[in-house]
């Protein structure tokens, strides 16, 4: 279970720059807002996609609510009990590549079951989400042998085969092609289809977001406040060329500051 509730959540850091500098608005030692005031609850299981601008503090609050970072005010409840400190419950998967080089897709799985004494069932228990993320064959490449589309899939069974209640993506496409995107996109939905676990993930990619999610948020300005919050309940799989979808994808395009579509 992962039902989340964000409350009046802020996040200042302090200026330290030494000196102010010409046209710098902060003072030196002044506190500076990252976040202001989110309000937030996402229901358990669904998959929520969070976009906004480059340096508005989604990540901020995905590391918030892993237990990573704390709030200068507000809170975070996760199934009513307040977020204070990292857990196995929460499983963060960053921007950069996570998988241990030295390691194979098997041992870098392992990594996440590695306490369960029963050698039998742990060596079940990984080959069954090697086989999820589509990687049967490569438990034995490094990753360096395998592509990037390949490499965010190995990240994907690791962070899986913990059986966490929710799983937090922070940008979790980022240096894939098209192709390998597009790929992602598709295994990442059935995979919430089947697992049914909560999903959180920060996204600048609009299409991704329509697309997978049960649940958008975008936010923006300085500092971050909620500009839309919306839970999507079109079908699957969704054309976002048209109808109400493509409606909500002009909205949150110029939202954004985008004006002209192509």
């Amino acid at each position: 279970m992962a039902s989340i509730k964000i409350e009046n959540l802020v996040k200042a850091y302090p200026n330290r720059r030494h000196h102010r500098r010409k046209g710098d608005p902060y003072v030196p030692g002044q506190m500076i807002k990252v976040l202001d005031d989110v309000n937030l609850e996402f229901a358990d299981g669904e998959m929520v996609c969070i976009l906004g601008p480059s340096g508005c503090g989604k990540s901020t609050m995905l590391k918030i609510l892993a237990g990573f970072d704390t709030a200068t005010s507000g809170r975070i409840l996760v199934d009513g009990r307040e977020v204070t400190e990292p857990t196995s419950d929460y499983i963060f998967v960053f921007q950069q590549s996570g998988l241990l080089p030295w390691m194979t897709v098997w041992q870098n799985v392992e990594l996440g079951v590695r306490h369960m004494q029963d050698e039998e069932e742990k060596a079940a228990q990984i080959q069954e989400y090697i086989d999820m993320v589509e990687l049967s064959n490569f438990e034995q490449h490094f990753p360096h042998q395998l592509s990037g589309g390949m490499q965010r899939r190995a990240e994907l069974a690791r962070a899986l085969v913990v059986n966490p209640d929710m799983l937090i993506m922070d940008e979790p496409f980022t240096g894939l092609d098209f192709l390998t995107r597009m790929k992602m996109r598709e295994e990442v939905v059935n995979m919430h289809e089947f697992i049914g676990k909560s999903i959180l993930m920060v996204t600048h990619d609009i299409d991704d977001a329509l697309v997978m999610a049960d649940h958008i948020v975008v936010m923006g300005d300085t500092p971050a406040r909620v500009k839309l919050d919306r839970k999507l309940t079109f079908d699957r799989p969704r054309d976002i060329g048209t109808g109400e979808l493509a409606e909500l994808r002009d909205e949150v395009y110029f939202m954004l500051g985008v004006s002209y579509v192509v």
